[in-house]
Parts: C-alpha cells; sequence; structure tokens
C-alpha cells in the first residue's frame, strides 16, 4: 500500500517540478501560440475581418495557382488551420510544420514590394517555431 501512496506522491511532486521549470513553461507557451494563432488566422482567410488577405497574395504566385486570390486564401486558411492542430496533437511535427509554411509566407512577402516589414516579423515567428520543435522534442513524453 504505501508503494502507490509513494507513487502517486512521486508523480505529484515531478508534475509541480516539470511545471516549475522554465524550458518547460516557455513549451507551453509556444504551443498554445502557435496552436491558436494558425487556426484564427486560418479561420479569418474565410471571412477576411482582419484584412483582405488576397492582397498579401503575390502576383507570380496568384498566376501559378488556379482560381481567384480568394481561392487561394481559401486553400492558405485550411493549411493554416491543419497546422495549429498538428501543434497541438504533435508539436514535434507542428512546430516544424508552422516553420516550413511561414518561410513559404516569407518567399512571398519578399517578392511583393512594401511587406518587407511583415516578412521580418515572420521571420521572427519562423525562429519561435523552430524553438517550439526544439523544446517539444526535449519534453515529448512516450504515450507508448
Amino acid at each position: 500500500m504505501t508503494s502507490v501512496t509513494t507513487d502517486t506522491s512521486s508523480a505529484a511532486t515531478h508534475r509541480r517540478r516539470t511545471f516549475a521549470d522554465p524550458g518547460y513553461q516557455a513549451f507551453l507557451i509556444l504551443r498554445a501560440g502557435f496552436t491558436v494563432a494558425p487556426i484564427l488566422f486560418g479561420l479569418d482567410k474565410f471571412a477576411n475581418l482582419l484584412v483582405d488577405w488576397p492582397t498579401y497574395l503575390a502576383p507570380w504566385i496568384d498566376d501559378i495557382v488556379p482560381g481567384s486570390a480568394q481561392a487561394a486564401m481559401y486553400a492558405v486558411g485550411a493549411i493554416e488551420i491543419v497546422a495549429g492542430l498538428a501543434v497541438a496533437l504533435a508539436p514535434r511535427f507542428g512546430g516544424w510544420l508552422v516553420a516550413g509554411w511561414l518561410a513559404g509566407i516569407i518567399v512571398n512577402l519578399l517578392t511583393v514590394p512594401g511587406y518587407y516589414d511583415i516578412a521580418l516579423r515572420d521571420f521572427g515567428l519562423l525562429l519561435g517555431a523552430v524553438a517550439l520543435a526544439r523544446l517539444a522534442q526535449r519534453y515529448h513524453v512516450d504515450r507508448g
């Protein structure tokens, strides 16, 4: 009977120690942010409440994708929602997915005059997504 009490007490102590770890706290903050933001921005691609998203699409990309720029934004929105869900469910993979997606957005923005500041901001977000992926590797719990 004492081993069950000791195991429960040990698990609770381990959880408290883990939540007190600044690295784990950073992981949780990044995971929450890179889950919520892509999902919200992805949903907004369908509503254009925050901004007129098609204006951010480089003309050369608009020329090669089928349909209108708004139709392309629907696809972008769906991908962003999937990326946010990937971070929520599998942050070791999702962090890299978001980083790759941001790299594509940066390339797009660098080819549209006037959006260099947003490209620089997205580079900072890319670094955050890479940090998330690395922290997820460190704090991964194998449930098998």
